[in-house]
């Protein structure tokens, strides 16, 4: 008896342990896995590949810029909870680095979907010592045999050759074991720096139209030589136009028609930085980043009305440096052309006695070429389908039992991807006109995988309308290209927008670089593939 009801329990137990291991692998097997993904392509890519067995979620919600997200403590624990992060790039998402470094996550499987992806074509702008053909073929003019502190370094660069190319860059170092670096407003052939006591070398570079290094100059040694003298004593200096040299320097840090406009120093009224007057201007018009060679193009707004229209504006490279005016910008619009290089800006107004009326907060103008590479992958369908893949391989590593299942997603995405690819082919490759011109350079990869030219307005905003002077320069464009419509991305036409194009003779259209979740995608319920079908529609308008 005893013995039966031994058995009896065995029995029980084993079933019982049988039918508990089954319970537990049919809940396993129903648990999703959880994903962050960094931007909207990588979200909707991670969407379709997962399914119903994914928990995909958005780190850059609607409206973010991905480029300058900042990821919160909430994203960190999210990423430290996850099976799997996927991201783009480190070109396009700067901020992956420093969140994976904080985050502790044994098990977490990273997809960094660019892997695979041949991105080794530059369709920004190149390395300042890349090898180029033609190196060396533009000759730097008016160096002095040596010069004092203080003294105006004037020099020009002249290519040999003609070409229509315009894009100068000057690079200045302290010897050849240094790295080049940019020297900020300087844009043109004319390059004016003032010595601070230390010779140097420089450079002038010239890109192209699509930012690539065209020629460049030898280095040219600027030897600064105060023969032993402080450079105060003006009796022992007589090395150039002192009268030209302190009316140069005066301008160059704000000191001009007897106004002291010297940011950081107190005059009898204000002193620039003064919470009371900080803050009473905002500047419009600035774009998330800008590429090297485009222009910004800024608004100042006074929030009252008053009859002054002194305006100054004022850069920095950084909190350390002292504010520098620009000059020829004297108006409450600002139109400047990058040089590769951050900044900061600030626009301030001065009443008719020249003491500070009014000031802004100052604001970043962050240039980004993305080190060099097009970040915009996923903008080409083909290379889109490289990432899905990646995305597939990442599912599988962190849940092996779901293999079959993100096959079979990834291969019915990638076949509408194809599919997507054959469409645009069919469309554009009997073109015979195949430039586009677009407000900002984002569409490298596309263009090249069929074929076409892009061509970038830098900084044109639809926010603030462009100066005379920059409408001609965009009209010359339109008609040196024929081309019938200026692209914008995301938002619908502003009347900006609709400006420049009744003045340059164009239309205006939307293509979408997915960059952001915005509002007209979600109003549209634009998928990334409705979306691009959206974009192909727009294209042959001018791919003709």
């Amino acid at each position: 008896m005893k013995k039966n009801r031994l058995l009896a329990i065995s029995l029980i137990l084993i079933v019982s342990t049988f039918l508990f291991g089954c319970q537990k692998e049919e809940n396993s097997s129903d648990k999703k896995i959880s994903v962050v993904t960094s931007f909207y392509p990588m979200y909707e890519f991670a969407q379709q590949v997962g399914g119903e067995r994914a928990d995909v979620t958005l780190m850059v919600s609607a409206g973010e810029d991905a480029h300058h997200y900042e990821p919160s403590a909430k994203d960190v624990a999210r990423v430290n909870e996850a099976d799997v992060f996927v991201y783009s790039s480190e070109e396009m998402e700067h901020w992956v680095d420093s969140l994976l470094k904080t985050t502790e996550n044994d098990k977490l499987v990273v997809a960094r979907t660019a892997d695979g992806v041949d991105s080794g074509d530059d369709h920004g702008a190149h390395e300042h010592d890349a090898q180029l053909e033609g190196v060396e073929n533009v000759e730097i003019h008016g160096v002095a045999d040596h010069y004092h502190t203080g003294d105006i370094v004037k020099l020009t660069a002249e290519l040999e050759g003609n070409v229509d190319y315009e894009h100068w860059h000057w690079y200045t170092r302290a010897n050849a074991d240094e790295e080049w670096v940019t020297v900020p407003n300087q844009g043109g052939p004319q390059f004016e720096y003032e010595a601070t006591g230390e010779s140097f070398e420089v450079q002038a570079v010239l890109f192209d139209d699509a930012h690539n290094e065209y020629a460049k100059s030898a280095p040219v040694e600027i030897v600064i030589n105060d023969h032993g003298h402080d450079h105060d004593d003006k009796a022992d200096h007589e090395h150039g136009n002192e009268a030209e040299h302190d009316e140069s320097h005066d301008h160059e840090h704000g000191e001009e028609d007897g106004h002291d406009h010297d940011h950081g120093a107190e005059d009898e009224h204000h002193e620039h930085g003064n919470d009371a007057a900080a803050g009473t201007i905002e500047i419009v018009g600035r774009a998330d980043h800008y590429h090297t060679g485009d222009v910004v193009t800024l608004v100042a707004e006074l929030k009252e009305e008053v009859d002054y229209e002194h305006w100054h504006w004022y850069t920095r490279t950084s909190e350390n440096e002292e504010w520098e005016v620009v000059s020829g910008q004297e108006s409450d619009h600002f139109e400047y052309k990058t040089t590769g290089e951050s900044f900061e800006i600030m626009a301030v107004l001065y009443d008719d006695d020249h003491h500070t009326f009014a000031e802004s907060e100052p604001i970043a103008i962050v240039i980004d070429d993305h080190e060099n590479h097009d970040p915009h992958i996923w903008l080409d369908p083909v290379l889109a389908q490289e990432q899905v893949k990646v995305i597939r391989d990442a599912f599988i590593e962190a849940d092996p039992d779901g293999k079959e299942v993100y096959e079979k997603n990834a291969e019915a995405f990638i076949n509408e991807l194809q599919a997507l690819h054959e469409e645009y082919e069919a469309a554009l490759k009997d073109a015979k006109e195949r430039v586009f011109v677009v407000q900002h350079q984002a569409f490298g990869y596309l263009a090249k995988r069929y074929d076409l030219e892009q061509i970038a307005v830098g900084g044109l905003s639809t926010e603030v309308e462009p100066s005379p002077s920059r409408i001609a320069e965009i009209g010359e464009l339109v008609k040196e290209y024929g081309v019938p419509v200026i692209y914008y991305q995301q938002g619908a036409n502003s009347a900006i927008a609709e400006t420049v194009a009744n003045e340059t003779g164009t239309k205006t259209a939307i293509l979408y670089d997915l960059e952001v979740l915005s509002k007209e995608l979600q109003e549209k319920d634009l998928g990334y593939v409705e979306a691009m079908r959206e974009n192909l529609k727009s294209l042959q308008l001018s791919v003709q």
